[in-house]
């Protein structure tokens, strides 16, 4: 923890030998844990890896796709810089654009992970919307997740060759959900990266207004919109649950207007401005993890609190069974380990 804070030659606060854990999302290192400890995961992981060569896919971004630097989209390798220097992020990663028409931004790579933007998110985004999706993607690199995205681009293209074999498509089925809900929730995290990259709320609104549909983000009202997000959350209609499972369960991101909520609630909070103070955990302070009890706990107490503000009739049902499943393991836990 530091409360001194350094500011770059763009005004904004630098963040030297930040933690990932300084932004991340409690539910996304839970679930990231849940992930590892889903049956064969770690041997698809290894498999998934030998099978693939990393050279090949940045050899393929070089063939088919514009490479960032000076002299090629100089504006974009301008900021791909700066977030880089604000997060603390060396080597600097790659970005590359793509012609795309949808728009889309990743992260890629085991070993050397590189960004990839789709034109259609270059010329959708204002420079301080780039900003955010930059930042973003790099945060997604300094917590490691460009080596779980890889993994479910991967199974994805595996699934259509191998689900013809049912113990191989049920396999792969657990795999890939359990990695969506991860990766819904390692989104989030890393919203709070590129809000971090930018510090303005406000162009981080206007990049996922964007997103959802706003052709222009002035005119539409935002009260009005992240009402949207409170009245999706509040629904009373059990019938309205089942169906809101039912087209999220596929989903590798959360949904927009949501998600624009949950950062400008982070946006607002005393452990944003705690971090642009200073204060915040470094990377020099983490402790290997040997298990994942404490991500765990997070990810429990980040579900309780979002279960016990929502009026989601499905919601609050799984919350008192879980309640009930939890208090149960919580009396077997304590008594194994004598506490």
């Amino acid at each position: 923890m530091s409360e001194t804070t350094e500011v770059s030659a763009t005004g904004r606060v630098r963040f030297p030998g930040i933690s990932p854990r300084a932004y991340e999302h409690p539910a996304d290192r839970g679930a990231l844990a849940t992930l590892r400890a889903v049956p064969g995961f770690a041997q698809v992981l290894k498999t998934i890896s030998g099978l693939f060569s990393e050279r090949g896919e940045r050899l393929m971004a070089l063939a088919s796709a514009i490479r960032v630097g000076p002299s090629q989209y100089p504006e974009l390798d301008r900021l791909r810089h700066e977030c880089a220097e604000v997060l603390d992020l060396d080597p600097v990663p790659n970005l590359f654009v793509a012609r795309d028409p949808d728009v889309q931004a990743m992260a890629l790579g085991l070993d050397e992970p590189f960004i990839m933007l789709t034109t259609a998110c270059v010329e959708l985004m204002d420079q301080e919307g780039l900003r955010f999706v930059i930042g973003h993607e790099m945060g997604h690199i300094l917590s490691g997740h460009a080596v779980y995205r890889t993994m479910l681009l991967r199974l994805l293209n595996l699934q259509a060759s191998m689900s013809w074999t049912p113990v191989s498509a049920l396999g792969l089925r657990a795999i890939l959900a359990a990695l969506n809900e991860w990766f819904r929730k390692a989104e989030l995290s890393c919203d709070r990266a590129g809000l971090l990259c930018g510090q303005d709320p406000r162009a981080a609104l206007r990049a996922h207004i964007l997103l959802a549909g706003g052709a222009d983000p002035s005119k539409v009202d935002i009260q009005s919109f992240l009402q949207q997000a409170d009245e999706y959350e509040s629904v009373d209609d059990i019938r309205d649950s089942l169906h809101k499972l039912r087209y999220v369960e596929h989903m590798a991101h959360p949904l927009s207007v949501v998600r624009a909520a949950q950062l400008q609630r982070w946006a607002a909070s005393e452990d944003y401005r705690a971090v642009l103070a200073g204060q915040y955990q470094r990377r020099e302070d983490d402790s290997p993890a040997t298990d994942w009890t404490d991500d765990l706990k997070s990810a429990a107490q980040s579900y309780k609190e979002s279960f016990a503000t929502s009026a989601d009739p499905l919601v609050k049902l799984f919350s008192e069974v879980g309640g009930a499943v939890s208090g149960a393991a919580g009396k077997v836990w304590s008594k194994f380990s004598g506490d």
